[in-house]
Protein backbone atom coordinates (compact mmCIF):
# COMPACT_ATOMS: atom_id res chain seq x y z
CA UNK A 1 0.00 0.00 0.00
CA UNK A 2 1.26 3.73 -0.83
CA UNK A 3 1.27 6.21 1.76
CA UNK A 4 1.19 9.73 0.74
CA UNK A 5 4.44 11.77 3.42
CA UNK A 6 4.88 15.39 3.54
CA UNK A 7 8.70 15.82 4.52
CA UNK A 8 9.56 19.43 5.09
CA UNK A 9 13.24 19.10 6.36
CA UNK A 10 14.15 16.97 3.03
CA UNK A 11 14.60 17.65 -0.59
CA UNK A 12 14.87 15.95 -3.81
CA UNK A 13 18.29 16.39 -5.42
CA UNK A 14 17.11 16.22 -9.03
CA UNK A 15 13.75 18.63 -8.80
CA UNK A 16 13.65 20.34 -5.03
CA UNK A 17 10.13 18.93 -4.61
CA UNK A 18 9.29 17.90 -1.23
CA UNK A 19 6.33 15.29 -1.49
CA UNK A 20 6.95 11.63 -1.32
CA UNK A 21 5.70 8.37 -1.92
CA UNK A 22 7.18 5.44 0.41
CA UNK A 23 6.56 1.70 -1.18
CA UNK A 24 6.49 -0.81 1.27
CA UNK A 25 6.46 -3.48 -1.29
CA UNK A 26 9.77 -2.52 -2.56
CA UNK A 27 11.16 -0.29 0.27
CA UNK A 28 11.53 2.80 -1.67
CA UNK A 29 11.35 6.53 -0.78
CA UNK A 30 10.18 7.92 -4.40
CA UNK A 31 9.73 11.76 -5.40
CA UNK A 32 6.18 12.41 -6.26
CA UNK A 33 7.47 14.99 -8.61
CA UNK A 34 10.13 13.49 -10.79
CA UNK A 35 9.78 9.78 -9.75
CA UNK A 36 13.72 10.01 -8.19
CA UNK A 37 14.14 7.07 -5.98
CA UNK A 38 15.51 8.54 -2.91
CA UNK A 39 15.98 6.04 -0.57
CA UNK A 40 16.12 2.22 -0.54
CA UNK A 41 15.81 -1.14 0.84
CA UNK A 42 13.91 0.40 3.66
CA UNK A 43 13.10 -1.60 6.39
CA UNK A 44 9.48 -2.65 7.52
CA UNK A 45 8.55 -2.15 10.78
CA UNK A 46 5.18 -3.30 10.42
CA UNK A 47 3.76 -6.64 11.54
CA UNK A 48 5.25 -9.75 9.35
CA UNK A 49 1.77 -11.41 9.02
CA UNK A 50 0.23 -12.07 6.03
CA UNK A 51 -3.21 -13.46 6.18
CA UNK A 52 -4.24 -15.94 3.05
CA UNK A 53 -7.66 -16.50 4.27
CA UNK A 54 -11.01 -15.08 3.84
CA UNK A 55 -11.17 -14.07 7.77
CA UNK A 56 -9.70 -11.80 10.35
CA UNK A 57 -7.00 -14.77 10.96
CA UNK A 58 -3.61 -13.01 11.97
CA UNK A 59 -1.77 -16.22 13.26
CA UNK A 60 1.56 -16.34 12.48
CA UNK A 61 3.29 -19.17 13.81
CA UNK A 62 2.86 -22.77 13.22
CA UNK A 63 2.26 -26.03 15.40
CA UNK A 64 3.67 -26.22 18.84
CA UNK A 65 6.16 -28.17 20.11
CA UNK A 66 5.36 -31.54 20.73
CA UNK A 67 7.46 -32.90 23.28
CA UNK A 68 6.13 -36.86 22.65
CA UNK A 69 7.75 -36.26 19.42
CA UNK A 70 11.88 -36.92 19.15
CA UNK A 71 12.17 -33.60 17.41
CA UNK A 72 9.36 -32.28 19.03
CA UNK A 73 7.49 -31.94 15.84
CA UNK A 74 10.24 -29.47 14.29
CA UNK A 75 10.88 -31.36 10.71
CA UNK A 76 8.47 -32.12 8.31
CA UNK A 77 6.92 -35.44 7.26
CA UNK A 78 5.05 -36.46 4.06
CA UNK A 79 1.79 -37.76 4.71
CA UNK A 80 0.49 -41.51 3.05
CA UNK A 81 -2.31 -40.91 0.67
CA UNK A 82 -2.94 -40.47 -3.06
CA UNK A 83 -3.48 -36.71 -2.87
CA UNK A 84 -1.38 -33.78 -3.46
CA UNK A 85 -1.63 -30.42 -1.66
CA UNK A 86 -4.19 -28.85 -4.12
CA UNK A 87 -6.62 -32.19 -3.66
CA UNK A 88 -5.32 -33.55 -6.69
CA UNK A 89 -4.79 -37.16 -7.46
CA UNK A 90 -1.43 -38.25 -7.92
CA UNK A 91 -0.43 -40.24 -11.02
CA UNK A 92 0.08 -43.97 -10.22
CA UNK A 93 3.68 -43.57 -12.32
CA UNK A 94 4.99 -41.29 -9.68
CA UNK A 95 3.47 -42.86 -6.43
CA UNK A 96 6.70 -45.03 -6.35
CA UNK A 97 8.65 -42.04 -6.49
CA UNK A 98 6.75 -40.50 -3.57
CA UNK A 99 7.25 -43.92 -1.56
CA UNK A 100 10.85 -43.60 -1.88
CA UNK A 101 10.99 -40.00 -0.74
CA UNK A 102 8.50 -40.77 2.29
CA UNK A 103 11.20 -43.42 2.80
CA UNK A 104 14.11 -41.40 3.25
CA UNK A 105 12.43 -38.60 4.78
CA UNK A 106 11.75 -40.85 7.59
CA UNK A 107 15.59 -42.29 7.79
CA UNK A 108 16.55 -38.47 7.43
CA UNK A 109 14.26 -37.41 10.76
CA UNK A 110 16.99 -39.52 12.94
CA UNK A 111 20.69 -38.52 12.38
CA UNK A 112 22.58 -39.56 15.10
CA UNK A 113 21.92 -42.49 18.35
CA UNK A 114 20.24 -40.25 20.84
CA UNK A 115 17.66 -39.45 18.28
CA UNK A 116 16.84 -42.50 17.62
CA UNK A 117 16.96 -43.67 21.25
CA UNK A 118 14.41 -40.69 21.82
CA UNK A 119 12.38 -41.90 19.01
CA UNK A 120 11.93 -45.60 20.02
CA UNK A 121 11.47 -44.36 23.52
CA UNK A 122 8.48 -41.99 22.39
CA UNK A 123 6.97 -44.93 20.92
CA UNK A 124 7.25 -46.57 24.21
CA UNK A 125 5.68 -44.04 26.10
CA UNK A 126 2.52 -43.90 23.80
CA UNK A 127 2.42 -47.61 23.62
CA UNK A 128 2.33 -48.01 27.87
CA UNK A 129 -0.14 -44.84 28.62
CA UNK A 130 -2.19 -46.58 26.36
CA UNK A 131 -2.20 -49.37 28.57
CA UNK A 132 -2.28 -47.79 31.55
CA UNK A 133 -5.16 -45.00 30.32
CA UNK A 134 -3.18 -42.12 31.44
CA UNK A 135 -3.98 -38.46 30.14
CA UNK A 136 -1.23 -36.32 27.70
CA UNK A 137 -0.25 -34.62 30.70
CA UNK A 138 1.21 -37.92 32.47
CA UNK A 139 2.85 -38.42 29.08
CA UNK A 140 4.37 -35.10 28.32
CA UNK A 141 5.99 -35.37 32.30
CA UNK A 142 6.62 -39.18 31.38
CA UNK A 143 8.64 -37.55 28.54
CA UNK A 144 10.32 -34.89 29.81
CA UNK A 145 11.99 -36.91 33.04
CA UNK A 146 13.39 -39.13 30.05
CA UNK A 147 14.79 -36.34 27.93
CA UNK A 148 16.34 -35.35 31.26
CA UNK A 149 17.75 -38.89 32.01
CA UNK A 150 19.28 -38.73 28.36
CA UNK A 151 21.40 -35.31 28.95
CA UNK A 152 22.45 -36.82 32.19
CA UNK A 153 23.57 -39.99 30.64
CA UNK A 154 21.15 -41.76 33.33
CA UNK A 155 20.29 -44.58 30.46
CA UNK A 156 24.04 -46.23 30.03
CA UNK A 157 23.68 -49.74 30.82
CA UNK A 158 19.68 -49.51 31.22
CA UNK A 159 17.25 -50.76 28.74
CA UNK A 160 15.04 -48.22 27.08
CA UNK A 161 11.69 -49.92 28.40
CA UNK A 162 13.18 -49.77 31.91
CA UNK A 163 13.67 -46.28 31.95
CA UNK A 164 10.18 -45.16 30.40
CA UNK A 165 8.40 -47.57 32.77
CA UNK A 166 10.64 -45.80 35.42
CA UNK A 167 9.89 -42.55 34.27
CA UNK A 168 6.47 -43.13 33.58
CA UNK A 169 5.73 -44.38 37.15
CA UNK A 170 7.50 -40.94 38.73
CA UNK A 171 5.23 -38.98 36.10
CA UNK A 172 1.96 -40.14 37.65
CA UNK A 173 3.01 -39.45 40.89
CA UNK A 174 4.18 -36.55 39.93
CA UNK A 175 0.78 -35.01 38.35
CA UNK A 176 -1.26 -36.66 41.07
CA UNK A 177 -2.35 -39.99 39.69
CA UNK A 178 0.25 -42.25 41.00
CA UNK A 179 0.17 -46.39 39.97
CA UNK A 180 1.38 -48.82 41.80
CA UNK A 181 4.90 -50.99 41.18
CA UNK A 182 2.70 -54.02 40.45
CA UNK A 183 0.50 -51.53 37.88
CA UNK A 184 3.18 -50.03 36.02
CA UNK A 185 5.02 -53.66 35.97
CA UNK A 186 2.09 -55.53 34.25
CA UNK A 187 2.04 -52.56 31.48
CA UNK A 188 5.22 -52.05 30.71
CA UNK A 189 6.32 -55.89 30.40
CA UNK A 190 9.71 -54.91 32.69
CA UNK A 191 10.33 -56.31 36.48
CA UNK A 192 9.10 -54.74 39.30
CA UNK A 193 12.39 -54.82 41.52
CA UNK A 194 14.27 -53.06 37.35
CA UNK A 195 11.47 -50.17 37.73
CA UNK A 196 11.79 -49.80 41.20
CA UNK A 197 15.93 -49.62 41.17
CA UNK A 198 15.70 -47.51 37.91
CA UNK A 199 12.85 -45.27 40.01
CA UNK A 200 15.44 -44.72 42.96
CA UNK A 201 18.35 -43.54 40.79
CA UNK A 202 16.33 -41.28 38.55
CA UNK A 203 14.92 -39.53 41.78
CA UNK A 204 17.69 -39.01 43.07
CA UNK A 205 19.69 -37.67 39.83
CA UNK A 206 17.38 -35.63 38.91
CA UNK A 207 16.09 -34.31 42.56
CA UNK A 208 12.55 -35.28 41.98
CA UNK A 209 10.28 -33.05 44.27
CA UNK A 210 7.87 -36.59 44.76
CA UNK A 211 5.95 -36.35 48.03
CA UNK A 212 4.68 -39.59 49.45
CA UNK A 213 1.51 -41.35 48.13
CA UNK A 214 -1.70 -40.95 49.86
CA UNK A 215 -5.03 -43.21 50.28
CA UNK A 216 -6.91 -40.55 48.67
CA UNK A 217 -5.08 -40.45 45.74
CA UNK A 218 -5.99 -43.88 44.79
CA UNK A 219 -9.70 -43.80 45.74
CA UNK A 220 -11.32 -41.93 42.70
CA UNK A 221 -9.84 -44.61 40.40
CA UNK A 222 -10.62 -47.67 42.58
CA UNK A 223 -14.34 -46.45 42.74
CA UNK A 224 -14.52 -45.46 38.91
CA UNK A 225 -13.72 -48.97 37.81
CA UNK A 226 -15.80 -50.79 40.64
CA UNK A 227 -18.64 -48.75 39.49
CA UNK A 228 -19.91 -47.81 43.13
CA UNK A 229 -22.25 -44.78 43.60
CA UNK A 230 -20.41 -41.21 44.96
CA UNK A 231 -22.44 -42.19 48.35
CA UNK A 232 -19.97 -44.78 48.63
CA UNK A 233 -17.00 -42.35 47.35
CA UNK A 234 -17.57 -39.19 49.71
CA UNK A 235 -18.43 -42.00 52.99
CA UNK A 236 -14.71 -43.81 52.33
CA UNK A 237 -13.13 -40.58 51.84
CA UNK A 238 -14.33 -39.33 55.02
CA UNK A 239 -12.92 -42.44 56.55
CA UNK A 240 -9.80 -41.85 55.07
CA UNK A 241 -9.56 -38.75 56.32
CA UNK A 242 -10.89 -39.75 59.64
CA UNK A 243 -7.63 -42.55 59.90
CA UNK A 244 -5.33 -40.09 58.75
CA UNK A 245 -5.93 -37.90 61.47
CA UNK A 246 -5.42 -40.30 64.39
CA UNK A 247 -2.61 -41.74 61.86
CA UNK A 248 -3.62 -44.87 61.80
CA UNK A 249 -2.46 -45.96 58.03
CA UNK A 250 0.35 -45.38 59.16
CA UNK A 251 3.47 -47.81 58.30
CA UNK A 252 0.90 -49.69 55.86
CA UNK A 253 0.45 -49.20 52.20
CA UNK A 254 -1.79 -46.93 50.93
CA UNK A 255 -3.68 -49.04 48.06
CA UNK A 256 -4.65 -50.96 51.27
CA UNK A 257 -5.90 -48.81 53.39
CA UNK A 258 -8.01 -46.87 49.87
CA UNK A 259 -9.52 -50.86 49.56
CA UNK A 260 -10.62 -51.45 52.99
CA UNK A 261 -12.39 -47.98 53.00
CA UNK A 262 -14.07 -48.55 49.92
CA UNK A 263 -14.97 -52.34 51.69
CA UNK A 264 -16.31 -50.77 54.54
CA UNK A 265 -18.08 -48.19 52.68
CA UNK A 266 -19.76 -50.19 50.46
CA UNK A 267 -21.58 -52.20 53.49
CA UNK A 268 -22.23 -49.00 55.58
CA UNK A 269 -24.02 -47.65 52.28
CA UNK A 270 -25.77 -51.60 51.39
CA UNK A 271 -24.00 -51.89 48.26
CA UNK A 272 -22.62 -54.85 47.52
CA UNK A 273 -18.93 -55.46 46.71
CA UNK A 274 -16.89 -58.49 47.48
CA UNK A 275 -13.32 -58.50 48.88
CA UNK A 276 -11.95 -60.20 45.28
CA UNK A 277 -14.20 -57.22 43.40
CA UNK A 278 -11.65 -55.22 45.49
CA UNK A 279 -8.67 -57.00 45.28
CA UNK A 280 -8.54 -57.38 41.80
CA UNK A 281 -9.27 -53.49 41.20
CA UNK A 282 -6.62 -52.24 44.02
CA UNK A 283 -4.36 -54.89 43.56
CA UNK A 284 -3.73 -55.90 47.16
CA UNK A 285 -4.64 -59.17 48.57
CA UNK A 286 -8.00 -60.24 50.06
CA UNK A 287 -6.51 -60.92 53.67
CA UNK A 288 -4.65 -57.55 53.59
CA UNK A 289 -8.11 -56.05 53.00
CA UNK A 290 -9.56 -57.73 55.75
CA UNK A 291 -6.79 -56.81 57.82
CA UNK A 292 -6.98 -53.62 57.28
CA UNK A 293 -10.76 -53.41 57.87
CA UNK A 294 -10.17 -54.64 61.45
CA UNK A 295 -7.83 -52.10 62.19
CA UNK A 296 -9.95 -49.52 60.94
CA UNK A 297 -13.20 -50.49 62.29
CA UNK A 298 -11.92 -50.74 65.61
CA UNK A 299 -9.72 -47.74 65.65
CA UNK A 300 -13.07 -45.30 64.28
CA UNK A 301 -15.37 -47.81 66.74
CA UNK A 302 -17.47 -48.65 63.28
CA UNK A 303 -19.79 -51.51 63.73
CA UNK A 304 -20.08 -53.86 60.40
Amino acid sequence: MTNHQNEEQECCPECGGTRFESDGMRGEKICSTCGCVIDESIIDLGPEWRNFSNGRDKGRVGAPLNILTHDKGLTTDIANGSRDGRGMSIPSKNMAQIHRLRTWQKRLRISNAVERNLAIAMAHINRIGNVMGVGNNVREATAAIYRKSVKKNLIRGRSIETVVASCMYAACRQCGNPRTLDESASCSGVEKKAIARTYRVLSRQLKLQLTPTKPEDYLQRFCSELKVSDQVRRRALGLLRDIGDKEASSGHGPTGAAAAAIYISCILCHEHRTQKQISDVSGVTEVTIRNRYRELTNELGIAC
